[in-house]
Order: C-alpha cells, then sequence, then structure tokens
C-alpha cells in the first residue's frame, strides 16, 4: 500500500507524535488545572471563590475558540506543505505561551491588565492546539497501513492521558511539598516554566521525522488548478465533517468534565483536599494510558463505530454515578469514578484518530480532520467546565451536570450511527470528485 513504510521508521514516527502531543497537552491541560485550582484567587481576587472560579474557567474556554482557527491555518497550510512543519510550528506556539504564563505578573502586581494577557496566551494556546492534533495522528497514520491503523494511531491520542498526567503531577508534588502560601506566591509558576525544557526535547525528535509519504504521493500528483483545502471539504466532505464533529460531543464534554471540572468540585463541594483531587485524575490518567492503544487494537478487529459506541453510551450513564461516587467523600471512591469514567472515555478517544483520518480523501486529511475535530470542541470542550460550574452554582446539585453529559452522549451515538465503518481502508483509495460531488473509496475490509 502507498502508506506503508518500513518497521524501523514507523516506531519513530508513533514516538515523535507521541512525545509531541504529550507536551502540546501538558501544556493545555497545565492550564485547566491551574485554573480549577489557583487562577480564580491570583487574577480574579475581587470575587467570591466560586465566581472566580467560573471567571477562571471562562478564560479556560476562550482558548478553544481560536482551536478552529488554528483547524483552518494549519489545516490549510498542512495539506499545502506538509505535516511535519506545521507540527514543529504548533509546538513552538504552545511551548512560547505557556512559559509566558509562567513569567505573568498577577492581579496583584499590574490589575486588571493581568487577566488580559492571560486570556491573549491562552488564545495562542487554543491556536497552536489546533492544528497539532489533526497534524499529529495523520503523520501516524499515513505512514501506516489499513490492518493495524487503529493501534498505532491510537498512540499519539496517549498525549492527552500522559500530558494530564505530567502536569497533575507536577503539580500533585507541588502542593504537596510547598505551603499552600508558597504555591500560591511562586509555586504554580513552575510547571509552566518547565514547559521551555519540554519543548526544546520535542523540537529534538519532532525534527527527525520524515514526512508522510501519501502526502508526498498527493503533492506530486496535485492538479495546477487545485481549490484550497477548505472549499474541497466543504463541498465534498460536509458529511464527513458533521460526523466527527458529533462523535466529539461525548468525548471532550465528559473528559473535561471529569478531569477538570471534578477538581473544583471534588474541593469546593466534596471537601476533598487538593492532593487528594489530583492523585486521583493522576491514577485515572495513568490507567487511560495504558488502555488507549488496547482500544485502538480492538477498534482493528471488531471496527471502530462499535468501540466508539460502547464508549458514547458508557459515559452517558457513568455520568449519573460520578458524582454520587465523588460525594461519599472516599478518596477510593473518587479514584473509582474517574478511572471507570476515563475508561469509558478511552473507548471513543482511542479509535477517534484512525475514524477520523478515514473519513478523509488525502489532499484534504488535515483541514478535514481538524475542522471536524476543533469545530466541535468550541461547543463541547470549550463551555463544559464553564456550564458545570454554573450549574452546580444554581442548582447545588451535580444532576444537571449529568443530564448535560448524557445528552451529549446521545448526540455522540446519533453521530456516529450515521456515519460508515471506515475499518480497513486503503487512505490511498480515498479521493475527492468534485464534479460528482462525493467521494469515492474502496470497500473497507469485512
Amino acid at each position: 500500500m502507498a502508506g506503508v513504510v518500513g518497521r524501523g521508521s514507523l516506531p519513530r514516527v508513533v514516538a515523535a507524535s507521541l512525545i509531541g502531543t504529550t507536551i502540546e497537552w501538558y501544556d493545555y491541560f497545565l492550564y485547566g488545572t491551574a485554573a480549577a485550582l489557583v487562577f480564580g484567587k491570583l487574577f480574579f481576587p475581587n470575587t467570591d471563590p466560586l465566581t472566580g472560579t467560573l471567571l477562571s474557567f471562562l478564560t479556560y474556554a476562550i482558548g478553544f475558540a481560536a482551536r478552529p482557527v488554528g483547524a483552518l491555518v494549519f489545516g490549510h497550510f498542512g495539506d499545502r506543505i506538509g505535516r511535519k512543519r506545521l507540527l514543529v510550528v504548533s509546538l513552538l506556539l504552545m511551548g512560547g505561551s505557556t512559559t509566558a504564563i509562567g513569567l505573568l505578573p498577577t492581579y496583584g502586581s499590574i490589575g486588571v491588565a493581568a487577566p488580559v494577557l492571560l486570556t491573549a496566551l491562552r488564545l495562542v494556546q487554543g491556536f497552536a492546539l489546533g492544528g497539532e492534533w489533526g497534524g499529529a495522528v495523520l503523520l501516524v497514520s499515513e505512514h501506516g497501513d489499513s490492518r493495524r491503523r487503529g493501534f498505532w494511531a491510537s498512540w499519539p491520542q496517549g498525549g492527552a492521558p500522559a500530558g494530564n498526567l505530567l502536569a497533575a503531577g507536577v503539580l500533585s508534588l507541588l502542593t504537596a511539598t510547598l505551603s499552600d502560601e508558597a504555591f500560591l506566591s511562586w509555586g504554580w509558576r513552575v510547571p509552566f516554566l518547565l514547559s521551555a525544557l519540554l519543548v526544546a526535547v520535542g523540537l529534538w525528535i519532532r525534527l527527525a521525522v520524515e514526512e508522510s509519504p501519501l502526502f508526498r504521493q498527493a503533492v506530486a500528483n496535485r492538479p495546477a488548478d487545485e481549490q484550497p483545502p477548505l472549499v474541497g471539504v466543504l463541498r465534498n466532505h460536509w458529511r464527513e465533517v458533521l460526523v466527527a464533529m458529533g462523535a466529539r460531543m461525548a468525548e471532550n464534554i465528559s473528559y473535561y468534565v471529569m478531569t477538570t471540572f471534578v477538581l473544583t468540585y471534588a474541593v469546593s463541594h466534596a471537601h476533598f483536599g487538593k492532593q487528594s483531587a489530583l492523585n486521583a485524575v493522576l491514577i485515572g490518567s495513568a490507567i487511560q494510558f495504558a488502555l488507549i492503544p488496547l482500544f485502538g487494537a480492538l477498534s482493528d478487529r471488531v471496527g471502530r463505530k462499535p468501540v466508539y459506541l460502547v464508549g458514547a453510551v458508557g459515559v452517558g450513564v457513568w455520568a449519573f454515578v460520578f458524582f454520587g461516587l465523588v460525594d461519599t467523600r472516599s478518596f477510593t471512591q473518587l479514584v473509582v469514578a474517574v478511572t471507570v469514567g476515563l475508561v469509558f472515555h478511552s473507548a471513543m478517544y482511542a479509535p477517534q484518530a484512525a475514524f477520523f483520518s478515514e473519513l478523509f480523501a488525502t489532499r484534504l486529511r488535515y483541514s478535514g480532520a481538524s475542522i471536524g475535530a476543533q469545530f466541535a470542541s468550541v461547543a463541547a470542550g470549550a463551555p463544559a467546565p464553564l456550564i458545570a460550574t454554573a450549574l452546580l452554582k444554581d442548582y447545588g446539585s451535580a444532576t444537571p451536570i449529568a443530564v448535560y453529559v448524557a445528552i451529549a452522549a446521545a448526540i455522540t451515538v446519533l453521530a456516529v450511527l450515521c456515519g460508515r465503518e471506515t475499518r480497513g481502508q486503503d487512505l490511498a483509495e480515498i479521493e475527492e470528485q468534485p464534479a460528482e460531488g462525493a467521494v469515492s473509496r474502496k470497500p473497507a475490509v469485512a
């Protein structure tokens, strides 16, 4: 097949994508964790604690608004000049903005300019991440073959729990070794400044990989009058974009509720210590990292859709159990709540990379996959902690939050059922036909 490479090359590409996405998600989740734990006090000190957290989550959500812009820009140039170059740019932007947050004065030093600058840097983070995901998973998907694409493409997905694990781990270590005063004074800056070192490592590894062979072939066969990638996606792949957006709803919302909002809920509502809440997310993220490639491999055997549907239905039901377990104020039950929630999330997240890659033609794949994934994040992950915090403040109960997650799960189930099964699809055979407004494919392997 056109996308197959040697055995030594594929693991190297997988490692480069995994390490790069881990660093980018570390930067991104670090902000979310800090927003839940300290940013309310540092940047919005003139409000009550829950309102400060709400405002902090608002700056967190604003970052998602830049992700579709990043998807459009990175998707366009990624489909024009290559996946690898854009991945280097995204890593530099993310690392630079995260390091700058670690140097940022707080409200006590420069007043209202502090949250304004924080929001601006969050927008840069969102822009970078909007271009990172599509490029990372496509680089792996396009290097491998159809037989084990679900397994190999799931490894970059492991960058999300690995990044969350790293972010929560660093913060957990600091909160365990520093007093509350020291952590609020300077300790919170350390994880952000650490990003500079991580980016240097990521660049060294990412620069060593080769461009996708499928992309090189597509460039060689590119017609002189080719339409812009965005036009091609909207003209010939709009159904696939809608399927991808719907598939993201439960996956995105459940993840941010069960890993970011849970920190606020566990500390302010269930009266856990910050250390306990962080440790629960640490344990759940570690288990999720191990499970993602297993679910990816399972999708190679039984199909992308069955595995995805199990995760969507499971997370919709588990949401009602989740908060009940947290409310017991038992650390063991808290760990069970987070871990089981992330197991169901893994069943959606693991096959997602291969599933989305197999929906789009090579010349439009970066744009199509990125647009489908990142435009959904504006309606899903962006407001999830914000909506959950507002529901808790208005109702004083987690039941409305569980209903919110369940509605998202229903949307995802419907979207996945409307999509086609893509397991076994040869990526080289997926090409748009503008004259007919359709997409031609070889039948997927049964």
